[in-house]
């Protein structure tokens, strides 16, 4: 454990790319061996669509940076917030409660309140735009959007009370979630039916991607499957039975102008019910 939380606490920014990349391009490889379903569409154009708005979280996450790192350090000094109340417990407890903690907070609820906030939820139907739903679709976040989440991330490390090792430790996990979570990987069901009681699977995710409510509003956790199933927004249906995309956007998902302006523009998006 002490050698994780070294490596952690120096972690290069070349070493957080190649998590990132790295589970990217794995869970693509997978995607043409073993898919959930067949998707008929160009992978490349698709993930170029996705991928510039990979640029855009970067460059948001990298102004959050500072807030993120002063709030660690602010915990930390004045022993404040969850890890540092609970710290007579067994390590590698308080590191769960800790990423579980952050979860709910920077994956979970925020999510939930974009499905609840109508202005939020007009950045939020970028994501769910996409009809073509695959490992890239994890990337698909208006820069709105990421701006929320990564606020929230800060008020998950000041309630969290999280050092900085272990916020690196929670960052590069719920990444690798999301990649997962979003690739077309057929995972055999008596597999996933037991990992999906802990954990945000594929088929698990894919639910939430369904076009039409209530499905759509429905399983908004990331890492921990745990959320949904304590606040009732679990639900599983087979996956052959999911159509990707939304009912209430008229737009091309393929067309970057458009996708940028929908916050904004009344004609391409209706109101959900």
């Amino acid at each position: 454990m002490e050698t994780i939380i070294n490596y952690f606490e120096t972690i290069p920014s070349s070493h957080r790319t190649i998590i990132l990349v790295s589970g990217l391009l794995l869970f693509w490889i997978l995607e043409g061996v073993i898919p959930i379903s067949r998707l008929m569409y160009n992978k490349y154009r698709h993930a170029g669509v996705n991928l510039f708005f990979t640029l855009t979280t970067l460059v948001i996450n990298l102004g959050f940076a500072f807030l993120i790192v002063k709030g660690s350090d602010w915990t930390v000094a004045n022993h404040l917030g969850l890890f540092q109340w609970i710290g007579g417990w067994p390590l590698g407890l308080r590191i769960l409660i800790a990423l579980l903690g952050m979860d709910l907070i920077s994956a979970y609820l925020i999510h939930w309140i974009e499905h609840q906030v109508l202005w939020m939820w007009k950045f939020h139907v970028i994501h769910h735009s996409d009809t073509k739903v695959d490992t890239t679709t994890a990337l698909r976040h208006h820069p709105g959007e990421s701006v929320f989440r990564a606020s929230f991330t800060v008020l998950a490390v000041l309630l969290a009370g999280a050092p900085m090792w272990l916020v690196m430790i929670y960052q590069s996990l719920s990444a690798f979630s999301s990649q997962f979570n979003h690739a077309n990987i057929r995972i055999p069901e008596s597999v996933d039916r037991v990992l999906r009681l802990f954990l945000v699977t594929p088929a698990m995710h894919r639910v939430h991607h369904h076009y039409k409510q209530p499905l759509t509003d429905r399983n908004y956790g990331n890492i921990f499957s745990i959320w949904d199933r304590i606040f009732g927004t679990y639900a599983f249906i087979p996956p052959a039975d999911i159509v990707y995309g939304l009912d209430v956007f008229d737009k091309r998902e393929s067309h970057l102008g458009d996708l940028l302006k929908v916050p904004v523009d009344k004609d391409s998006y209706r109101q959900k019910n």
